[in-house]
């Protein structure tokens, strides 16, 4: 493998996404990852208070 410089920034993930596959398999890669990626709001409650108002039908029209 060449140096961590030379790679691009997809390059880098989809080599740590593979290392992290090859030592923990696909469920435990999974895991790990979720550790880093929570996120910090409640996108429930937040897509609940942006959207009250709406019917689907006006959801549908924006959409498009």
């Amino acid at each position: 493998m060449n140096r961590a410089e030379e790679y691009t920034p997809a390059e880098i993930r989809r080599a740590g996404w593979d290392a992290l596959k090859d030592k923990l398999g696909i469920a435990g890669a999974l895991k790990f990852i979720q550790q880093y990626e929570s996120g910090e709001d409640d996108y429930s409650k937040l897509r609940r208070e942006l959207y009250e108002k709406d019917k689907v039908s006006d959801l549908f029209k924006k959409m498009k």
